[in-house]
């Protein structure tokens, strides 16, 4: 193992451990130094994103069903990406080349992106059973 790469992943770690500790000592809701979401600013309608800070906020603390209230495709989805940049690390840190198929399926890319594009008009649609997947206060 390269101390390059090695290095490069500790700041890597560093970086995303610093940011856990910020989202876990400070709630997105209660401080305003947390970015405000473009498309809900200019729109006022819910981008799939919206909720993803204070669902990371929740997570940090272990309230699982909190987060999922606030964005529940950001929870769903956070196996996948750590999985993803799971196997990236591994093959920088060991100069392989491993592939979890399922990310370079045509049919999962398309799939998730319309999953994406659903979430994103049906959380913005005012009726029960919609407005579950909206962002709660």
């Amino acid at each position: 193992m390269d101390s390059k790469k090695l290095l490069n992943c500790t700041l890597v770690a560093l970086f995303l451990g610093g940011i856990f500790i910020l989202y876990y000592f400070f709630n997105p809701s209660d401080h305003s130094f947390f970015l405000v979401c473009p498309f809900k600013y200019v729109t006022g309608y819910n981008c799939p994103g919206c909720g993803s800070q204070r669902a990371i906020h929740q997570l940090a603390h272990g309230n699982i069903s909190s987060a999922f209230r606030f964005n529940p495709l950001m929870v769903l989805s956070i196996p996948l990406v750590i999985y993803g940049f799971g196997i990236k690390a591994w093959n920088y840190l060991f100069s392989k080349d491993h592939r979890f198929k399922l990310f370079y399926s045509n049919f999962f890319i398309y799939t998730y992106f319309i999953i994406v594009l659903l979430f994103w008009i049906l959380r913005n649609i005012p009726i029960t059973p919609f407005n579950y997947l909206s962002p709660s206060s």
